[in-house]
């Protein structure tokens, strides 16, 4: 598991105790495991945006975007 022994692990282990304390260890778990669980949820979840319009859309924007030569700009102008 990434190159670390039960004895480094160990060594980890109790330093995390020694910083946080032991009454702290479950709320540090609990959020870790959230944050584990909710990144997971958003990369399964399909995307809220669908980013490609749809045919009738097309459609419309077609006929919205029609320029007249006379109101088109000139690509000289500044």
């Amino acid at each position: 598991m990434f190159g670390l022994g039960v004895g480094e692990l160990l060594v980890i282990l109790v330093i995390v105790m020694i910083i946080f304390g032991a009454g702290k260890l479950p709320e540090i778990g609990d959020s870790l495991g959230r944050g584990i669980r909710n990144f997971r949820k958003s990369v399964k979840a399909p995307d809220e945006i669908d980013i490609h319009p749809k045919p009738e859309d097309q459609d419309e924007r077609r006929s919205a975007v029609r320029l007249t030569p006379d109101a088109a700009p000139h690509p000289l102008a500044p």
